[in-house]
């Protein structure tokens, strides 16, 4: 099966591009989250436009069929 990245539509704070990182990696999200908050800190706002660009690029996970 191929592996894809997605946003994440169920485990979002804002886009779902951390979550869905972060199940694309395999490691859990808050790690994730923390990683993205210092760059987004300390590199005076690039984490902040990066996660808009990701935002706009990575598409929503597909829907799951039930059945």
């Amino acid at each position: 099966m191929e592996k894809k990245l997605y946003r994440s539509k169920t485990d979002q704070k804002i886009a779902g591009v951390c979550a869905g990182l972060a199940k694309y990696i395999n490691i859990d999200v808050t790690i994730v989250r923390l990683i993205w908050a210092i760059v987004g800190v300390c590199a005076v706002g690039t984490g902040i436009i990066a996660y808009l660009i990701c935002a706009l690029i990575i598409p929503e996970e597909p829907a799951q069929i039930e059945g």
